[in-house]
C-alpha cells in the first residue's frame, strides 16, 4: 500500500511540475513579446510591477483553460489528444491576451509578433509534451485493476478499458453475486477495485470494505448517485441530511441563464449573419428546395416545439413521415450537407431556437417524441433530464459518443443538471470549440437522428 500511495504522489507531483513548466514557458513567451513589440504602443508603459501582473493574468487563462480542455494533463491522457487539446488551450489564452493589449493600447495592436510567439510555443510545448508524456508511461505502470460487477455483463466497459491499457490493467475478475468472502480475499490481493452495476445493498458492503482497507475505488454511479451528488448539505441539529430538490435550478440561477440566452445568441446571429446567409444561398441553388429543415423536438416538461436547422438531406429523405437514423456516408445526404455537416454549421439556426425560448446554449439534447415514447418505456427515468431547458450542447453531446448508450446518455445529463452553474455552461461551451474539430463529432453512425 506505501508503494501504491508512493506512486500517487509522484504521478501528481510529475503532473504538478509539467504543467508549471508548460504554463512558466508559455508565460515568459507572450510577457517577452509584449514587452518587446507593444509596451511602448500603451497608453502607460508596464515595468517590473506591470509585467507581474500581466504575467499573473496570462497564467490564471492558461491554468483555467487548461483544465476546461484537458492541454496540461501531460502523461494522464494519450500524447495525441494532450496535444490536440493543448492547441486550443494556447491559441485561446492568446486570443484572449490580445484583448488584454487592445484594452491597454486602444487600438488594434500588429498580431503578428503575438502570432509568431504562438508558433513558438507550439513547438516547444509540443517538444516538451511528446517526450514527458512518453517517459511518464515509461516510469509509471497502469493501475492493476480489480472488477468486481453484477448480474449485468460488462462486455460494454471492457472495450473501453481496452483503449487505456496506459491507465488501466485489468488483472482479476469478480462476480459479487459468488458471495461476499470471494469479493473480499480477491480486493485483498489487488490496491485498485473497479464497481460496475452492482446492486445498491451489495455494492454498500463491497464498498465500506474496499474503504475500511484503503483501496482506491471507481464506481460506476447509478441515477440515485448523480442526483445526491448534487445536493445540499443539511444539519437537523447533529443529523446530517442531504437536500435536493424536484427543480434543480434555483429562480436566480434561472433568470441568469436566461438573460445569457438571450444575450449571447443575439451577439452571435449578428456576427455569424454572413455564414447564414452564404449557407442559405447555397443549399438554395443547389437542389431549389426549402433552405430550412424543420422537426417536432421536446424540451422542458416534454413541451413540443420546431427546432431549425439548415437542410443538409434530400428533400424526401423520410418519405414515409418516420423517424429514420442517418449513416455514415448516407446518400440522402446532399453535397452542400456533407460540408456544413462537417463543419456544424447546420445546427447554427438553432440561435434562434435559444433567442425564442425553445433551447438553452447549454442542456440535454432535444429529443423527437417518439424516441422519448420508446426510450420512456426502457427506463422512466429519462423524464428527468426534461426538468430543464435543450440544449444546443450540453455535457452528454460532449463527453458521450453517437453510439453512447441512452441510459450512459442520461446519466451524463442528470450529472450537468444537478452540477449547474453558469461557469459550468462557460467551461462547455469553450470545449465545444475543441469538439468541433475532432472526427468523432461529426462522423455519422447508427445513433445521429436525421436532422
Amino acid at each position: 500500500m506505501n508503494k501504491l500511495r508512493n506512486s500517487d504522489a509522484l504521478r501528481r507531483l510529475f503532473m504538478l511540475a509539467t504543467a508549471g513548466v508548460l504554463c512558466a514557458f508559455e508565460t515568459a513567451v507572450v510577457i517577452y513579446i509584449m514587452n518587446r513589440y507593444y509596451n511602448t504602443g500603451f497608453r502607460t508603459m508596464l515595468y517590473f510591477r506591470g509585467h507581474l501582473l500581466m504575467s499573473g493574468i496570462y497564467m490564471v487563462m492558461l491554468i483555467f483553460l487548461g483544465r476546461v480542455f484537458g492541454g496540461l494533463l501531460v502523461g494522464v491522457r494519450k500524447n495525441g489528444e494532450v496535444l490536440f487539446s493543448h492547441f486550443f488551450t494556447t491559441l485561446f489564452a492568446n486570443c484572449a491576451f490580445y484583448v488584454l493589449l487592445m484594452l491597454l493600447s486602444l487600438t488594434f495592436p500588429d498580431p503578428r509578433a503575438l502570432g509568431a510567439g504562438f508558433l513558438i510555443q507550439l513547438a516547444v510545448a509540443f517538444s516538451f509534451i511528446s517526450l514527458m508524456g512518453s517517459w511518464y508511461r515509461r516510469t509509471f505502470r497502469p493501475y492493476d485493476v480489480l472488477l468486481v460487477y453484477g448480474s449485468e455483463a460488462v462486455d460494454d466497459l471492457m472495450p473501453k478499458l481496452d483503449t487505456r491499457r496506459d491507465q488501466f490493467n485489468i488483472v482479476d475478475r469478480v462476480n459479487a453475486e459468488d458471495g461476499m468472502r470471494a469479493v473480499m480475499d480477491a480486493i485483498d490481493r489487488n490496491n485498485t477495485v473497479m464497481l460496475v452495476d452492482i446492486s445498491a445493498e451489495l455494492r454498500n458492503k463491497i464498498f465500506k470494505y474496499c474503504y475500511e482497507n484503503s483501496k482506491r475505488i471507481y464506481v460506476t454511479p447509478k441515477i440515485s448517485d448523480i442526483i445526491l451528488n448534487g445536493s445540499a448539505p443539511v444539519h437537523l441539529f447533529d443529523t446530517p441530511l442531504l437536500l435536493t430538490e424536484g427543480n434543480p435550478f434555483e429562480y436566480e440561477e434561472r433568470v441568469i441563464k436566461r438573460a445569457w440566452d438571450i444575450l449571447f445568441s443575439l451577439l452571435l446571429i449578428i456576427l455569424l449573419s454572413p455564414v447564414l446567409l452564404i449557407t442559405a444561398i447555397a443549399i438554395k441553388i443547389a437542389d431549389g428546395g426549402p433552405v430550412f429543415y424543420r422537426q417536432i423536438r421536446c424540451t422542458k416538461n416534454a413541451d413540443e416545439f420546431e427546432i431549425l436547422k439548415f437542410r443538409s438531406m434530400v428533400v424526401d429523405a423520410e418519405k414515409k413521415g418516420k423517424a429514420m437514423l442517418a449513416t455514415e456516408n448516407d446518400p440522402r445526404i446532399t453535397p452542400v450537407g456533407r460540408v456544413i455537416r462537417k463543419l456544424r454549421i447546420d445546427e447554427l439556426p438553432q440561435l434562434i431556437n435559444v433567442l425564442k425560448g425553445d433551447m438553452s446554449f447549454v442542456g440535454p439534447r432535444p429529443e423527437r417524441p417518439e424516441f422519448i415514447q420508446k426510450y420512456m418505456e426502457e427506463m422512466p427515468e429519462f423524464s428527468y433530464r426534461m426538468k430543464v431547458r435543450a440544449g444546443i450542447t450540453g455535457y452528454a453531446q460532449l463527453y458521450g459518443k453517437y453510439n453512447t448508450k441512452p441510459y450512459d446518455k442520461l446519466k451524463l445529463d442528470l450529472y450537468y443538471i444537478e452540477q449547474f452553474s453558469l461557469g459550468l455552461d462557460i467551461k462547455l461551451m469553450i470545449l465545444t470549440f475543441k469538439i468541433l474539430f475532432t472526427k468523432e463529432s461529426t462522423e455519422g453512425t447508427s445513433e445521429r437522428i436525421e436532422a
